[in-house]
């Protein structure tokens, strides 16, 4: 059965742990035809271009869970230029309306962002070594890539949500952080 009622969000990454929007009703949702994925080159947030890190996107395929949020059509506005602003910045998602399905069974249409397979900065579907070459060590406006995935597999967990590949990731980064300790001191 369809809802609806109001207007859906749904986040697979920080929108989950930090919308910075008002809301109405949050519930736990998936989203079938689509994955969690590092596939976008960072070049801003958590990467820069002469050192690209990885940033999450949905990639094709699978399924994923996260959170979706309903907003007050008087919140509407505000909240979708907040997205754009947020998500868009050099415009490697593309805008979508998708059905996910909430954890009480309702089915909604929810405004999510995904993996624009065209854009100069999708990395594609890489293997977690590769994942863990490009996100150790890098670093951006927002910070140092291993935070931002530390952050996620943290949150996941919180949410009970099991990502075993986001977990295996971490392990293989944290150890090229580690080897690549000493040499950054020595900078």
């Amino acid at each position: 059965m369809t809802d609806p009622s109001g207007r859906w969000v749904f986040g697979y990454g920080s929108l989950m742990w930090r919308p910075g929007f008002p809301f109405l009703e949050r519930q736990s949702a998936t989203l079938h035809g689509r994955r969690r994925a590092f596939c976008i080159y960072s070049v801003h947030h958590r990467g820069v271009p002469e050192r690209r890190g990885l940033v999450l996107g949905l990639a094709p395929g699978g399924a994923v869970k996260g959170a979706a949020y309903r907003v007050d059509e008087a919140d509407w506005p505000h909240t979708y230029a907040y997205l754009l602003e947020r998500e868009q910045p050099t415009e490697t998602y593309v805008e979508a309306r998708a059905a996910v399905r909430l954890a009480d069974g309702r089915r909604v249409q929810a405004l999510t962002f995904l993996s624009d397979t065209s854009h100069p900065q999708w990395a594609g579907l890489l293997s977690l070594e590769r994942q863990a070459e490009l996100i150790a060590g890098a670093r951006g406006l927002s910070g140092r890539n291993i935070d931002y995935l530390r952050d996620l597999v943290e949150h996941l967990r919180i949410e009970g949500i099991r990502d075993r590949a986001m977990e295996r990731l971490l392990v293989l980064v944290e150890a090229r952080e580690e080897a690549l300790s000493p040499l950054l001191e020595g900078q």
